[in-house]
């Protein structure tokens, strides 16, 4: 998984974000413990940059905490197996899914967007259409009050 774009102008959130959906990946490949994945970044030369590292760690141990919940938000809005969904997508529509249901100060138009960048940045060339399309019916799902 490479990074193809430079921090440019995004957020210390946004930054947070793309260092989760990084280390979300190694935890889906090689179930790498979130407490290793938290070290291995804080010590990687530029592993944080200038994100928030206490919204990464939020995010790392949320995701990964509450992953089979999130996993069954996911499923029914999957027009395929989840075992044969990319695993970039995979962590960006995990971690779209916590922020949808743990993070309610966080518009649902953010979340969903920043998972679309996200898949952009990391992802197939397609494959921000299919999480744009389930992130957008879980957000009706999870915060129906947001429409």
């Amino acid at each position: 998984m490479s990074d193809h774009g430079s921090q440019g102008s995004l957020s210390r959130r946004g930054l947070a974000r793309r260092v989760t959906v990084q280390a979300l990946y190694q935890w889906l490949l090689n179930q790498t413990p979130p407490t290793a994945l938290l070290r291995q970044f804080r010590e990687q030369d530029d592993g944080l940059g200038r994100a928030d590292p206490a919204y990464f760690e939020e995010l790392l141990n949320g995701v990964v905490a509450q992953a089979p919940a999130l996993t069954l938000d996911l499923v029914p809005h999957l027009d395929r197996p989840l075992a044969q969904i990319d695993p970039v997508e995979h962590a960006v529509l995990l971690l779209g899914t916590y922020e949808l249901r743990y993070a309610p100060s966080v518009p649902w138009k953010v979340i969903v967007n920043e998972a679309v960048n996200l898949t952009k940045l990391f992802g197939a060339e397609d494959g921000y259409k299919f999480v744009n399309g389930v992130l957008d019916k879980l957000a009706h799902q999870l915060r129906p009050d947001g429409f």
